[in-house]
């Protein structure tokens, strides 16, 4: 978006467009429906201007605006998809990771989580004809798992130059869930630089989880991790990017019946994850993948297969 569409808005001059530009606010939708403190607090305004620009922004955006289901399914025809490099996978997730849309995998340790966050990372790199959406990609990392020898390996696999490949992944250390926080808003950032299509976060609760410990800590837990969950979400929505993040399980001692684990986060992560991936290990190398959640598909199962060289069926 032009400055000089930002400057329309009452109240905004060529110093507050730019303030505005650099804190990431690329549309008027995205200015339309922000609260005023949030505003305040990433552009340095105070918050009375913060709502004025808001209301402005809400007008000239229409926001209470309704579309028609068609208009909808013909806006969705864009969606990007990164495949996996497992064609069951790909089809149990409707044609491969979706963009604008939060893919969560949860399972135990070895289950597979950050094998396929670095295949996503691998294969984003490629061409769209290829599977892939010829951007580069961000890994938060918060457990200090990435490996670049892993991607090295994978882009070997695939006959892809490593060295470029890895040029194209941009890691972060989190050190603590506000660190983790602030991140997501840094990769705002490098998106204005280059083409980001993929961002990581493995693992999305792990810094929440040791960081916020007892019944009464749950509340504020509860708040952040939604706070971060939705960033992440309007980070895909601008840049029309996957947000591929992993979580653990806690056990569930009182289940009788199917399995007895049960991913981190509570109703937060399940509502705010659009697709939700149950990964666990199977015999000789094997994973079972169950998309347990999705809006538009089947309940269902698929396995994959960890190679040296990558995801494969």
């Amino acid at each position: 978006m032009a400055n000089d569409e930002l400057e329309k808005l009452p109240g905004v001059g060529p110093a507050i467009a730019e303030k505005l530009k650099e804190a990431g606010y690329s549309d008027l939708m995205a200015i339309a429906v922000e609260s005023p403190s949030k505003l305040s607090e990433l552009t340095e305004i105070g918050e009375s201007t913060a709502a004025k620009i808001i209301a402005a922004a809400k007008i000239a955006a229409d926001v209470g605006k309704f579309e028609t289901g068609d208009v909808v399914l013909e806006r969705r025809k864009n969606i990007g998809k990164i495949l996996t490099g497992s064609k069951a996978l790909d089809d149990l997730l409707g044609g491969g990771v979706e963009s604008q849309a939060i893919t969560e995998f949860f399972g135990e340790f070895g289950s597979g989580k950050t094998q396929l966050c670095f295949q996503l990372c691998v294969n984003v790199s490629k061409p769209c004809d290829e599977g892939g959406r010829e951007g580069h990609s961000i890994y938060i990392d918060t457990e200090n798992t990435f490996r670049p020898e892993r991607i090295v390996q994978m882009s070997e696999g695939q006959d892809l130059d490593a060295k470029e490949v890895l040029k194209t992944i941009h890691v972060a250390r989190a050190f603590n869930s506000h660190h983790q926080m602030l991140l997501v808003e840094k990769a705002s950032e490098i998106a204005k630089e280059f083409p980001v299509r993929l961002i990581v976060v493995d693992s999305l609760t792990a810094h929440f989880r040791a960081e916020y410990v007892g019944r009464g800590a749950l509340a504020e837990r509860q708040q952040s991790l939604n706070r971060h969950m939705h960033d992440l979400l309007r980070f895909g929505d601008l840049n029309d990017t996957v947000i591929a993040v992993t979580n653990q399980v806690s056990a569930k001692p009182d289940a009788f019946f199917g399995d007895p684990t049960r991913p981190i986060g509570g109703h937060i992560v399940g509502h705010t994850a659009t697709y939700r991936l149950y990964l666990r290990k199977s015999k000789g190398g094997k994973r079972i993948a169950r998309l347990i959640d999705s809006p538009n598909l089947p309940e269902a199962e698929a396995v994959f297969t960890v190679t040296e060289g990558g995801i494969v069926d």
